[in-house]
């Protein structure tokens, strides 16, 4: 069967990577990049560019039969920070884009779907430390509660109608190619960039706070990975739990003065810091690394290094 890709979402911080990963692998022509506006970069040039609103199921479906879509990558959301400023703008998206593309699978026009869930399922009541696969999921955030539903959905559409849908829970995702989207993690992308320009950064969380992360390469690798997998090999249809390090603002200050010397933090936590405190400190991935091969690659010293050399 020849595979053809579509990417909804497709200049985001991890949609703008993704499809340039997803072309050099399978080859530009297979691969058509889709957002609401077009973005500032090569995605534009290098391969099928269309403008798309993730909400309108009619534009999605005519561009699914134009190119002979097989399988699509849901990157379009609202992420944490911004849904608390926008909550049903963000519900409506969020939910109204997934039900768009489960609902082409399920009248068989796509094969198989990706769509990505989040940490953000988790709530102040999770276990913090190594939060399991399967355990107390009460989000406190608008995203939070969209990720979830969105999780169950997904299962309902295998379970009921033999979508294949596959899913994980990212955890912060840090990049020097994309800005960051308004996520509560942020502060882990911005830092970098405020090493290089002033040697000093004031960050929105506090200093103890301990969040998982991942470096960008890590995340693609994750994300093609789980839709290369074999159907068999995919055991939950929700969402997989995800990780490759957990670290804090200290811990990340520490790592960039191994470069910069001379690097000063202050702290003013906002808003954010109460979104993040409900989130847990670490994730046990091991059904990822079972089910389907899952491993991570890089460390926080090994990103920090990436993140500076790039940067300058």
């Amino acid at each position: 069967m020849k595979k053809r890709i579509l990417i909804i979402g497709a200049s985001g911080q991890i949609g703008t990577e993704l499809t340039a990963k997803l072309r050099e692998l399978h080859g530009n022509h297979k691969v058509v990049a889709t957002d609401i506006r077009e973005p500032e970069s090569t995605i534009v040039s290098e391969g099928p560019f269309e403008i798309l609103d993730a909400m309108d199921s009619e534009a999605i479906q005519d561009i699914v039969i134009q190119y002979e879509i097989t399988e699509v990558y849901l990157m379009a959301a609202m992420l944490s920070a911004t849904a608390e400023k926008f909550p049903m703008k963000a519900w409506n998206l969020n939910m109204t884009s997934l039900f768009n593309v489960l609902d082409l699978a399920k009248e068989h026009k796509i094969k198989k779907v990706f769509w990505p869930s989040s940490i953000a399922v988790f709530g102040p009541t999770t276990p913090a430390i190594d939060t399991p696969q399967n355990t107390i999921m009460e989000p406190s955030t608008v995203y939070g509660i969209s990720k979830q539903t969105g999780e169950r959905w997904c299962e309902y559409y295998f379970n009921r109608y033999g979508v294949d849908v596959r899913s994980i829970r990212y955890p912060g995702i840090i990049s020097y190619t994309t800005m960051p989207g308004g996520g509560t993690t942020d502060y882990a992308v911005d830092i970098y960039h405020k090493a290089i320009k002033h040697k000093k950064y004031i960050c929105f969380l506090s200093e103890k706070t301990t969040l998982p992360m991942m470096y960008m390469d890590d995340a693609i690798k994750a994300t093609i990975g789980i839709m290369e997998a074999t159907k068999g090999s995919i055991k939950i249809r929700n969402s997989y739990n995800l990780s490759a390090m957990s670290f804090n603002p200290q811990e990340v200050t520490e790592s960039i003065k191994k470069h910069i010397p001379d690097f000063e933090i202050g702290y003013t936590p906002d808003f954010r810091q109460k979104i993040a405190d409900t989130w847990p400190q670490s994730i046990d991935d091991k059904e990822a690394r079972k089910d389907w091969g899952w491993a991570h690659k890089f460390s926080l010293d090994d990103m920090t290094k990436i993140m500076l050399d790039n940067l300058k």
